[in-house]
């Protein structure tokens, strides 16, 4: 808890337990001990000027707490800006304390000073409420926040010198001791070490790091010094670029809180022209002017607009909080609500569905499946094609070395070794060299292998599935989503992803510029109270990411395309952050709705009530104070989503 809270909180006890004694004194005592204080307080001072005391009492009670909010409302009349919830609070309970004191003037009870009290002493409350909740609710995203490093240590002539991270050029040799963070991005030159990147991808698990790999800021040095070649100034570092999301993600609101926000400024002053028609009207014809005049002191207390004005800002807060917690960043709460109304995910197919890296998926047939790995891992010893590192990763160093190879263009390779002779390649390899094999049916990758003279078999090469498509994909239908795959490979391998992973439409054979005419297809013929989000890698995707209603960009971190061409970023690299973000989302908006449809019917209960004279204050301040605290409780709720 900050300072500043605990103060606030500290001032609130003293005047909640001041207001507590004064009231008992005032109101319990004279029950108990009718004989001796028949008027409360005011028996204790003769004269029939008794009830200076306890408004002497109350009236200090209610500056102590209160001095804040009448501050507020005499600096924005100034500034032209009447109509907020300080004004209602300090009309109603300076109206409150001026019906008492005339009533005590004409020889009445002076009633409505303590209602006046608590008023403000509730309304306090419930604004300290509300500063602890928008705390609490804003801590996954402050952890973020702490990754902007302090310092860094630069290596100048020979010496290390501790400089601010903007005055570090690009090229410059950075040293990074253990346990201190990453400054800038750059390349390890000398030195390894186990990287803690939790504070940007929320994983928990440390990466070890040697010469030559790259290296993001924001990232903690665990266990030994490092040295780094930057390679981008400070504020092009990704450091930089997530503060600046983070930092900026409240500036973008849903529709709803511009509407709840529109609703306020036109709201509130509707309110105080009714409570002053309440107040001079009736009278006119029915007489009873203090009366009505209360009736208008609680019209205008409950209808202080602070369990809207707070509460829903506040549930879209908490939403983004839980969605950070889950290594999800949303850039905006209008994110946020559009997430909750999609129901169509176009997601691309390499880096996306698939990890963007081939792998051996099936060898024809399988019981000779040793034999053919190793005669094309020999084949393909001292290639660096894609394809044949994936063969050699399935052979592992089970394979005969020393064979020679020989590159056929478009065909493939062959290699010899005395008498041995290997064919490893295409249909076209195969068919040149008379070899008489089985034509595999899968529109994929096919590597046909050969040896002197005689066919083995097949080898199935195919961009490996990311390990949790499937239980994604799965849990998105689960949803009522309908998913859509767009790739640029063949109508078989388009079809053979979809079956695996359960998509239930593709387009294939796309190129780049076919994805956003696809996808604005989509867009025409969507419900205009859907939405269509589109999941790339956020490098070769990003038109197609702005061009959707909401874009989700894949492996975002260090990468300047996710950051800045889409609306949301996984951070973990992980496709479990979509259906848990729009579980986040629905939720969020549940709570939203819940909060605004609560909030009205109360409110609207007791304008009623106060209105046909069957509410008090103390009814009032349940219908601002209470309703607020209420709405805020349900509003944390969005904090705790179940990953």
């Amino acid at each position: 808890m900050s300072r500043k809270l605990k103060k606030q909180l500290r001032r609130i006890v003293i005047a909640l337990t001041a207001f507590a004694v004064t009231f008992c004194a005032d109101h319990i005592l004279p029950a108990l001990w009718p004989e001796r204080l028949p008027l409360g307080l005011a028996s204790l001072i003769p004269g029939g000027f008794g009830w200076l005391l306890p408004l002497g009492i109350f009236l200090a009670i209610y500056v102590y707490i209160g001095r804040d909010v009448l501050l507020r409302c005499f600096r924005n009349i100034r500034r032209g800006q009447v109509f907020d919830e300080n004004f209602l609070m300090t009309v109603a309970t300076v109206g409150a304390f001026a019906i008492g004191i005339t009533s005590a003037l004409r020889g009445g009870a002076p009633e409505g000073m303590d209602e006046a009290c608590a008023v403000l002493l509730f309304y306090q409350l419930g604004e300290w409420f509300q500063r602890y909740a928008v705390g609490r609710s804003r801590d996954s995203i402050a952890k973020l926040m702490s990754i902007r490093p302090e310092f860094a240590r630069v290596l100048r002539g020979g010496e290390a010198e501790v400089v601010s991270p903007e005055k570090v050029a690009v090229d410059e040799i950075i040293i990074v001791h253990a346990g201190e963070r990453v400054p800038l991005d750059g390349i390890v030159t000398e030195g390894e070490s186990e990287l803690d990147a939790a504070a940007l991808t929320g994983e928990s698990l440390p990466r070890g790091v040697m010469e030559g790999d790259a290296v993001l800021s924001g990232c903690v040095n665990l266990t030994s010094s490092l040295h780094l070649r930057v390679t981008a100034p400070f504020a092009q570092s990704t450091v930089a670029k997530i503060l600046d999301l983070v930092e900026n993600a409240a500036g973008r609101k849903s529709k709803m809180e511009s509407f709840i926000s529109r609703f306020a400024r036109y709201y509130t002053p509707v309110v105080v022209v009714a409570a002053l028609l309440l107040a001079v009207v009736p009278p006119i014809f029915v007489g009873g002017l203090s009366d009505w005049i209360y009736r208008a002191l609680n019209f205008l207390v409950v209808s202080c607009p602070c369990a809207l004005v707070i509460s829903v800002p506040l549930s879209f807060v908490a939403g983004i909080g839980a969605a950070s917690r889950a290594g999800v960043l949303v850039k905006g709460s209008d994110y946020l609500e559009r997430l909750d109304q999609t129901d169509v995910f176009v997601i691309d197919k390499t880096g996306t569905i698939t990890k963007g890296n081939f792998a051996v998926t099936e060898v024809v047939p399988e019981e000779r499946r040793e034999e053919i790995l190793s005669a094309a891992a020999a084949a393909e010893a001292d290639s660096h094609h894609p394809i044949a590192r994936s063969i050699l990763a399935a052979a592992g160093e089970r394979y005969e070395k020393g064979y020679t190879s020989v590159n056929h263009a478009g065909m493939g390779v062959t290699a010899a070794q005395g008498t041995d002779v290997i064919l490893c390649g295409n249909a076209k390899l195969m068919e040149e060299n008379g070899i008489a094999f089985s034509p595999a049916e899968d529109g994929g990758t096919v590597v046909y292998v050969a040896k002197n003279g005689a066919f083995l078999g097949a080898i199935h090469i195919a961009d490996e599935l990311r390990e949790e498509s499937r239980e994604v994909l799965a849990a998105l239908r689960g949803q009522g989503a309908k998913t859509i795959l767009f790739t640029g490979d063949s109508e078989q391998i388009a079809a053979r992803i979809a079956k695996q992973t359960g998509i239930t439409d593709y387009r294939a054979q796309m190129l780049p510029q076919d994805k956003a005419g696809q996808l604005e297809a989509l867009l025409a013929d969507r419900d205009g109270k859907r939405s269509v989000c589109f999941v790339g890698d956020g490098i070769n995707d990003a038109p197609v990411l702005m061009c959707a209603d909401i874009g989700i960009a894949m492996g975002g971190v260090g990468s300047d395309a996710a950051i800045e061409a889409s609306d949301v970023v996984l951070m973990r690299d992980d496709l479990r952050g979509i259906p848990a973000a729009k579980r986040i989302a629905k939720k969020t908006m549940q709570i939203v709705r819940q909060n605004v449809i609560f909030a009205l019917a109360v409110k609207l209960a007791i304008l009623l009530l106060s209105a046909l004279g069957f509410a008090n204050l103390w009814i009032s301040v349940f219908g601002d104070v209470g309703v607020a605290v209420l709405a805020i409780l349900n509003a944390m709720r969005a904090n705790f989503v179940k990953e």
